[in-house]
């Protein structure tokens, strides 16, 4: 089959999909499915820049565009595209195609770094790492092999007698393909046993559970067997930021979930996540996302 066919059938896919996301999501959404780990998702406007985190999962455009910022790196992808994280990580993410006639239509399915290393060793992958440079995040040409499970996985909420049963083998053989294409080096890097990147996503695990806490440098060095040196350059060559920047940004977002969720004031919500200082709290919160806590929160709710 030559590329232009195949490129034909893999769009007539995609459409094909896309149809499915928007009679399970017929409105603005974002929907949490009855499958764990998978989220569809609705847009009939272009939205503002929103930070949030992204772990170790999927992304794919079906319909429309969206964009991610990770650090300075810009991603943009559209359909035909897929987006993996293998780290949890913060970034900042916008729909950038969209209309009411021709809504953005997507999905996300997180993974699991237990499931995602058997599957490697089943496919004995662990000799196959390479020495590229990690990338937290990729955008990659969607395999038709991933796009066809996604949509298996999609139709089974059609069928919910049925999720149970087959929605955790449809989720390994999505990532047995992962592994075998594009994306597979940078999930090897992170699944690698004693790997630099490997280190630092367990300190990222750990930071995301544990960021109300004071950072102590040189304790998150020894950790991942590093010198403090040496896990700077790596922590900021995975994430784009140093472990302060990483773990105010923690802070802040849950602080501003907290407000939206739970209705808490903004000077508890600073203490919660953290922060001692409720002055500090405001500025870097109006850093990070353009206005003062309670203006924000109001902004949000309109």
């Amino acid at each position: 089959m030559n590329s232009d066919l195949a490129n034909g059938h893999l769009m007539t896919d995609i459409t094909r999909l896309a149809r499915s996301v928007s009679q399970l999501v017929p409105g603005d959404a974002d929907r949490i499915t009855d499958i764990p780990g998978l989220s569809l998702h609705r847009r009939k406007a272009l939205t503002a820049p929103m930070h949030c985190i992204y772990g170790l999962g999927i992304g794919v455009t079906l319909q429309g565009g969206k964009q991610v910022i990770v650090g300075s790196e810009v991603l943009p992808y559209a359909p035909g595209e897929s987006m993996v994280t293998s780290v949890d990580l913060p970034v900042t993410s916008h729909v950038t195609q969209a209309s009411v006639h021709k809504p953005f239509l997507g999905m996300m399915l997180a993974l699991d770094s237990t499931t995602v290393m058997q599957v490697a060793e089943r496919m004995r992958l662990s000799q196959r790492m390479r020495d590229d440079a990690f990338r937290p995040v990729t955008v990659q040409p969607l395999d038709a092999g991933v796009l066809d499970a996604l949509r298996r996985l999609v139709d089974l909420l059609k069928e919910p007698h049925w999720i149970e049963t087959l929605a955790p083998l449809i989720k390994e053989e999505i990532i047995a393909r992962l592994l075998n294409g594009a994306h597979g080096p940078q999930l090897l890097h992170v699944i690698a046993a004693g790997s630099p990147s490997q280190q630092i996503a367990k300190t990222l695990a750990w930071l995301k559970v544990n960021f109300r806490q004071a950072l102590r440098m040189d304790d998150l060095a020894a950790q991942a067997h590093m010198s403090p040196s040496t896990f700077r350059q790596h922590f900021r060559a995975v994430t784009g930021m140093s472990p302060l920047q990483y773990q105010k940004q923690l802070r802040l977002q849950a602080a501003r979930q907290l407000m939206l969720i739970q209705n808490i004031d903004a000077g508890s919500a600073g203490g919660l996540v953290g922060y001692e200082s409720s002055s500090q709290f405001s500025r870097e919160y109006s850093r990070l996302f353009g206005e003062p806590p309670q203006r924000d929160i109001k902004r949000i709710r309109l």
